[in-house]
């Protein structure tokens, strides 16, 4: 009995002996990436209440002496790195468990980023960390004391919060990753965790070059003053007894000053005494008198009361002896800003982070122009926004935010409210508010300078936006769904032409399509165009938009990656708050007109019944976008690039619901026209507003079902490094556009021909959505990675975009009764029934583009002076020396013949003649050929190309010096001179190029001189 009962005993012990042997056994394994090991990585078990961390030695290995067995979860996180998790089996096999990492997106980081949380002290850990050493043997501990899921008190939670530096808690202090205790900005006592700047930027003109010019005249130089700065901070919002620092959110301010005063050389062709007295002998055509046809003996022509009075506002001419300009003078403009910016911090426990932001600018600038108008303006903006992220899990993340913005515009014309220049001068027909007081505006073909001032404006703009987000992390896929709404309110308050427009072209003075000037025009009083509109000056456009989206990043494999997504977009067409938009209504061939009223919207025409906004809804706005990156050998630098998008442009209703507001039928005294002089329609300055028999009260129409344009982009780019730190990096990019806009007139003929329907409306301009563009583009560059202390870019691209659209090409269409079409660049079509001859070269295509930038800092490398100690290490090493170079072709310009489309009050959209004489065979002292171009044939359409001149070639050469200085630990200063144009190389911006102008061939502009600027900056 007695031996059974130790047989039985020490089988009790031999049991528990060998079940503790067991249940208790060593894991390990190995962290890797593309298959290299992953040191530092942090490796977690936990069962129920239980946890051991272990850190990956150099090999990526990682062990745990004694794991009881079973079933466990292990938990693998890397900076840079998605967090892998997975369940494990202790025992394991004896071979080392292998773990593949997985690279985090930038986003992806950024976001984790922003979810860390620095605590202010720590408290101790309640488990002590297992801690694998670099001889990949685990020490030996005692049984872990169980750590609560859920800590019970604040300093637990605060442990658990701790910034995980290289795998263990509280800064890695038990472990040889172990960082010091002023890591980063962590200091003791709070001290360091905050950061800032201090800047100022000085500029003024006794380092500047002296303004060009075109005059030849020396004009004296304006002196002025330009001072920038500002200062930020940023830290956390500590308020001790209320807010600790581990629940501080984060903060960052900033706030830009700015008072600059800027010069510039204007110049312009003004009226001489002579000319003011009506004295036109030195003409060398004949003026007629146009009421008679007789010509005016020595061309001494009558000057009206109503020239008399706008000619005291013409400056006379100081400068004798140059070709196409008398007059040249300074002129000093002003702008007074201030910027502020908030942005806010603030994380809840782990899985959600809020932030947002507010700023509000003020801008307060003068404007003085060449007849020394200062007109006055105010721009007050704020933007704001808040956002809140959430984490569902590690694989999915959801961002939700609303943002707000308001733009408030204030303009102060010169006149306002100060003199009534149309009153006093006699001129009716235009608007009488005191606060739209000005001259009207004046235009001439021969190139003398048209008298104009700005209009008085309070305009409101303000947007609201919603948007959300989801990101989802699954394996290869990173997918991101989301859409967003924005409503958006544009409240203007301003007339649009209120005081009028006046064009003279000669044609009143002019016998047969010969002689006649259009200075003797203005100062007998005979107008060849007018235009006007006002009315009600308030308007108040509501537009919606809508998108939605989703996108997924796949890594396909290690050398392809897709990124493929599809975006729908909608922008509801705008609608006036009270119905107050005019369409026309438009029977077949624009035979017939009439009006339609967004409040009314039923065509009386049609029988079409229109949306309030008066324009067809577009809502097909599919937009798929795919990319791709390709490896495609192994182990080579060779990196395939590709891509294709469509993008829409929901941004085109704003200024046709500006052409459509101001329109009759509106309540009084609402007036928009747009005549031209004739016999049955007889125009002068002192009436010249008038409506006349068969001209369209309403200057401006929209097909009703006018579609959203939209561009199709694709680029195919290749990579390779060469030798010396070389990139070498060749691209093709193509754009192809479609529904562009278009605008014409219709029922229009050329001079001489007659009418084809002398009963059909005139005076209108048609906008359509029947554009195309496209755009193909090579581009070949070579860059050199920072070497030795050098590094440089060399870029040329060769391009050409061609078009027939009246925005894509640069135009700019105009608001009806508006000035009269830029003679650089016209925005209507010049035949309505030949659309087709409106294709050609875009406004800004620019053939060849040579871009080099170049950077040197002494101090690096051996080649450098990198050892070199002493007074002169210090003076010699961290100075960087940067210089970019442009240089290019010019930009296209159009040969534009300014005189009036028969019918209607608009000029410069008709062409010249060519010819056969070369363009750029140009006499002394000019730079394009006059006898290149003629006024087109009687009957016919100029046939010259639109944007057929190649205007003056592009160079721009910058440099800049910099060095930051250490002053202390935490205190560098940054010291920089920038100077613009730094050979102070004259370079012409465009050409006069109005067919038969004195002018004609002549620069227009020139690009500013040689400037300086100076930057101080203290950062902390």
């Amino acid at each position: 009995m007695q031996r059974y009962k130790l047989l039985r005993g020490l089988c009790a012990v031999a049991c528990i002996f060998f079940s503790t042997i067991a249940f208790a056994a060593e894991y390990h394994g190995q962290v890797t990436f593309n298959g290299l090991p992953v040191p530092g990585a942090i490796v977690t078990v936990t069962r129920d209440s239980t946890k051991f961390v272990a850190v990956t030695d150099l090999q990526g290995n990682y062990t745990f002496a004694d794991l009881a067995s079973g079933p466990w979860k292990i938990q693998i996180e890397m900076t840079g790195f998605a967090t892998s998790h997975a369940d494990i089996t202790v025992p394991a096999a004896a071979t080392a468990v292998p773990w593949e990492l997985k690279l985090l997106s930038l986003n992806e980081i950024r976001t984790a980023t922003n979810a860390v949380k620095i605590v202010d002290k720590p408290a101790p850990v309640a488990a002590t960390p297992q801690v694998a050493q670099q001889n990949n043997a685990a020490p030996k501990t005692s049984a872990p004391a169980p750590v609560p899921e859920k800590p019970s008190d604040e300093n637990a939670q605060r442990a658990a919060d701790g910034f995980l530096i290289n795998g263990s808690v509280n800064n890695a202090a038990t472990s040889q990753y172990a960082l010091p205790s002023a890591f980063g900005n962590t200091r003791n006592g709070g001290k360091g965790l905050y950061t800032g700047g201090i800047y100022l930027v000085i500029n003024n003109s006794a380092l500047d070059a002296r303004p060009f010019s075109l005059t030849g005249l020396n004009t004296a130089r304006t002196p002025y003053d330009q001072a920038n700065a500002g200062v930020s901070y940023g830290g956390p919002l500590k308020i001790p007894h209320l807010i600790p620092l581990y629940k501080a959110p984060y903060f960052f301010l900033n706030y830009q000053w700015t008072r600059n005063t800027n010069d510039s050389t204007v110049s312009a062709l003004m009226p001489d005494s002579a000319e003011r007295s009506g004295n036109l002998s030195e003409l060398p055509q004949q003026i007629y008198n146009p009421s008679n046809g007789t010509p005016y003996g020595g061309n001494i022509v009558p000057v009206s009361s109503q020239a008399q009075a706008l000619l005291a506002y013409y400056p006379l001419p100081n400068v004798t002896g140059s070709t196409g300009y008398n007059y040249q003078a300074p002129i000093l403009s002003s702008t007074h800003q201030d910027n502020f910016m908030t942005r806010v911090d603030k994380s809840f426990g782990y899985k959600n982070q809020v932030y947002g932001l507010f700023a509000i600018q003020s801008v307060r600038s003068s404007n003085p122009n060449v007849f020394s108008f200062v007109d006055t303006s105010n721009i007050l903006g704020i933007n704001s926004n808040v956002n809140w992220n959430h984490e569902f899990s590690r694989q999915l993340f959801i961002t939700i935010g609303y943002a707000y913005s308001r733009l408030q515009t204030q303009v102060h014309p010169y006149f306002e409210n100060r003199i009534n220049v149309s009153g006093q001068a006699g001129i009716t027909g235009n608007d009488q508010d005191p606060a739209d007081w000005a001259p009207p505006t004046l235009g001439f073909s021969s190139g003398i300078a048209g008298l104009s001032d700005t209009q008085s404006a309070n305009n409101r703009n303000q947007t609201g936006a919603l948007s959300a987000s989801a990101n989802y992390y699954r394996g290869r896929h990173n997918v991101t769904v989301g859409g967003d709404f924005r409503r958006q309110e544009f409240n203007y308050y301003q007339q649009q032409n209120p005081q009028g427009t006046f064009t003279f072209t000669g044609a009143a003075t002019q016998k047969n399509n010969s002689g006649g000037s259009d200075l003797a025009d203005f100062l007998i009083g005979i107008p060849d165009t007018s235009a006007i509109a006002y009315g009600n000056a308030d308007k108040y456009f509501r537009e919606s938009v809508y998108d939605a989206y989703i996108r997924d990043d796949w890594r396909l494999r290690p050398e392809l990656t897709i990124n493929a997504g599809l975006r729908w977009e909608y922008g509801a067409p705008i609608t006036e708050l009270f119905g107050r938009l005019v369409n026309l209504d438009i029977a077949q061939g624009f035979t017939t007109v009439a009006p339609v009223v967004a409040s009314n919207p039923i065509g009386s025409l049609t029988g079409n019944h229109y949306p309030t906004s008066l324009i067809q809804p577009d809502k097909f706005g599919v937009e798929p976008r795919i990319g791709i990156s390709w490896r495609p050998f192994s182990g080579s630098s060779v990196v395939v690039r590709g891509g294709y998008g469509l993008y829409q442009d929901t941004s085109i209703y704003q200024t046709t619901a500006l052409n459509m507001a101001q329109q009759p039928p509106q309540p009084s005294p609402s007036k928009s026209l747009s005549v031209q002089n004739s016999s049955t329609c007889p125009l002068t300055l002192a009436n010249g507003f008038v409506a006349c028999s068969g001209t369209t009260l309403d200057t401006f129409a929209v097909d009703p079902n006018f579609h959203v344009g939209y561009a199709q982009a694709w680029q195919l780019q290749v990579q390779r490094d060469l030798p010396a730190a070389l990139v070498m990096i060749a691209t093709y990019s193509g754009v192809k556009g479609t529904h562009g806009v278009q605008e014409y007139l219709p029922n229009t003929y050329p001079i001489g021909a007659t009418s084809p329907c002398p009963s059909c409306p005139v005076g209108f301009a048609y906008r359509t959505s029947n554009g195309e563009s496209s755009r193909e583009a090579g581009q070949v560059q070579l860059r050199r990675r920072l070497r030795s202390g050098f590094t440089a870019s060399v870029q040329y691209t060769y391009s050409k975009s061609i078009d027939d659209d009246a925005s894509l090409g640069g135009q700019g269409p105009v608001a009806a009764g508006a000035v009269s079409q830029s003679t650089a660049s016209p925005a209507i079509a010049q035949n309505w029934q030949n659309l087709t001859a409106e294709r050609g070269l875009s406004s800004f295509d620019q053939r060849n583009l040579l871009n080099v930038t170049m950077q040197y800092t002494t101090g690096m490398g051996l080649g450098g002076s990198t050892l070199l100690e002493g007074w002169k290490g210090r003076a010699y090493k961290e100075w960087t020396v940067m210089s970019s170079i442009t240089a290019g072709s010019g930009m296209p310009e159009t040969p534009t013949y300014y005189v009036a489309v028969p019918g209607t009050g608009v000029t410069g959209s008709m062409r010249g003649q060519t010819t056969g004489a070369s363009v750029y065979a140009a006499p002394s002292g000019l730079f394009l050929n006059p006898a290149a171009y003629t006024a087109p044939s009687n009957g016919q359409w100029g046939n010259a190309g639109r944007n057929s001149i190649t205007g003056p070639g592009q160079f721009a050469m910058n440099a800049s010096l910099a060095r930051t200085f250490r002053v202390k630990t935490r205190y560098n200063l940054d010291i920089r001179f920038d100077s613009t144009n730094v050979l102070n190389h004259v370079t012409y911006s465009s050409y006069f190029t109005t067919v038969a102008s004195p002018q004609f061939g002549l620069p227009s502009s020139t690009s500013a001189m040689r400037s300086v600027q100076t930057t101080v900056r203290l950062r902390f």
